[in-house]
């Protein structure tokens, strides 16, 4: 993991590749692929779910009035598809357990 504490593609392909023993450039392909997939199946309004990680699902939210906050000008926020993520309870439960050791 970087030292910023953001996982990121090149990390998951690292792994891969170490725990699999797959080589960088196959690790690397393969992590592309899921991510496409999954980019794939949210923009034709699919929900992604992972067991044991969790589900990306998507909403839609309906028209509604905002505020400007500075002026206090109200505003009507368009209707939208959003994306949400809900973890699993075992990731829940691991992310509490770390917590505790950590």
């Amino acid at each position: 993991m970087t030292d910023a504490g953001t996982l990121t593609r090149a990390d998951l392909a690292e792994a891969l590749h170490r725990e699999v023993g797959l080589s960088r450039a196959e690790s690397s392909k393969i992590v592309e692929q899921i991510l496409v997939e999954m980019c794939e199946a949210l923009s034709k309004g699919e929900n992604v779910k992972i067991s044991g990680f969790g589900t990306f699902v998507l909403r839609d939210k309906g028209e509604r009035i905002g505020r400007n906050p500075k002026t206090g000008v109200e505003v009507p926020i368009a209707p939208r598809r959003v994306l949400t993520f809900r973890a699993s309870q075992m990731m829940r439960d691991r992310i509490v357990a770390a917590e505790a050791t950590g």
